[in-house]
């Protein structure tokens, strides 16, 4: 086990070059299953959860390569299985992009219902509704999701999502790619990773249109065929190192990022008193002086993202006034706010509002992180406390930053991973 050691107080200076985008990554990897062929795949990034993607790739049966540390090649041409391990689904949420593809690839499909962080009830209940209008018939059981349309095969139909679901969007995508007919998702979700998908299932021979607006039309192919496709900037992980910035102060050049994809975030940093300036694909941010209080609400892409939302608050901690925060897409977010108070901050949370008041600064502590995006709002408010933070289980942190450590003391914080004896551990558990 290990944990972050942070000295804060030490304003940031010079580059960080952002990796391949996460949530993009842990849907196309899956969707390599679709192809009648070699998948070349680039930009991915070195996370925990693309680890499990590709283990459960090669315990499938596929053909897995590492070309480089970003780059893999995966042959699927001669799984015959569609029954996925328990075991690594759990560790996961986006294993339930495993029941689209192989319903695609297969007719069938049995996975174990998925993991990952705990943000509240995630059912996927839209993603079930998806594959019955293709013709699928779904059961969960014992843990399990059965889905079998073999009798008939797929079919195009046209989906509507009671409300924007992500994982839902690019499920229903990759089952439809080769069932018969047409298939339109209405009420599809916008970000940037549904496009991404999209953009690889069409560059590996697929028929889709519309990604990136609420109508996605879907016309079946009769196969896919193998290719090269690069994987997009990660959003969120700009996101969080413009949060680390804007808490510690300095001036930074994020690289490799899509500026459009950030706009929601720049805007409510130059709100706060940051400057950000775009040249091309690169952004720098600058804090010179101290933050103003802003609104927050999260919302489906474009709007604020939910990812976010933790990061940005570790920042309102530390600006001059009241904030509010509005969470629109989970009721389990502000788990990390206890974490918080160690430190010094005023929270006060009423269900899905949290209001908090500017403080001076805040101290370091003994930290826990909760949930991936919790755990990286953790560091951004360890990087601009007065003394020593530690954080624990950043297994969650990994789950989605590539090498989170090495790049922040490229640009001057004092942040280490340390090794946490196991009589430590015992210590930690009885007392809490």
């Amino acid at each position: 086990m290990y944990k972050y050691v942070i000295h804060g107080g030490k304003p940031l200076f010079g580059e960080i070059e952002i990796s391949g985008a996460k949530n993009a990554a842990v849907a196309i990897l899956p969707a390599a299953l679709l192809v009648d062929g070699v998948c070349r795949i680039e930009n991915i990034p070195q996370i925990s959860d693309v680890t499990l993607s590709l283990e459960i790739l090669r315990e499938l049966g596929a053909g897995v390569r590492s070309i480089n540390k970003n780059t893999v090649e995966i042959d699927c041409r001669h799984i015959r299985n569609f029954c996925v391990p328990d075991d690594p689904c759990r560790k996961m949420r986006a294993s339930y992009y495993l029941i689209g593809a192989l319903l695609g690839r297969f007719g069938r499909a049995q996975v174990s219902m998925p993991g990952g962080c705990n943000l509240g009830v995630r059912p996927i209940d839209l993603h079930i509704k998806g594959f019955e209008a293709l013709g699928a018939n779904v059961d969960v059981l014992g843990g399990f999701v059965y889905a079998n349309a073999q009798e008939n095969g797929l079919s195009g139909a046209t989906v509507y999502m009671d409300q924007v679901s992500v994982g839902a969007t690019m499920n229903v995508m990759m089952a439809a790619v080769l069932a018969k007919g047409l298939t339109v998702i209405e009420n599809a979700a916008k970000e940037p990773h549904v496009v991404d998908l999209a953009n690889f299932l069409n560059s590996m021979g697929a028929d889709i249109m519309g990604a990136g607006t609420d109508v996605i039309k879907i016309r079946g192919v009769e196969k896919l065929h193998g290719g090269t496709y690069s994987i997009i900037p990660d959003q969120i992980e700009a996101g969080t190192y413009m949060a680390c910035v804007a808490a510690a102060g300095g001036n930074v050049l994020i690289k490799n990022v899509i500026p459009k994809h950030l706009d929601c975030i720049t805007a409510k940093l130059v709100e706060m008193g940051v400057e950000i300036q775009e040249d091309g694909d690169d952004i720098r941010v600058i804090r010179k002086h101290g933050l103003k209080r802003t609104n927050i609400k999260t919302m489906p892409y474009p709007g604020f993202p939910t990812d976010m939302q933790p990061q940005m608050t570790a920042c309102l901690c530390l600006a001059q006034g009241t904030s509010m925060v509005n969470e629109g897409i989970w009721e389990n977010r502000y788990r990390y706010v206890e974490e918080f108070k160690r430190m010094g901050a005023k929270i006060q949370v009423d269900g899905k509002i949290a209001v908090v008041e500017g403080v001076d600064h805040l101290t370091g502590a003994p930290l826990q992180a909760c949930d991936l995006r919790a755990g990286a709002a953790m560091v951004v408010a360890g990087l601009a406390a007065v003394g020593t933070t530690e954080i624990g289980s950043i297994h969650y942190i990994e789950r989605g930053y590539d090498d989170l450590t090495g790049k922040l003391q490229g640009v001057g914080a004092d942040i280490r991973i340390v090794d946490v004896p196991d009589d430590d551990l015992r210590t930690e558990s009885h007392a809490g």
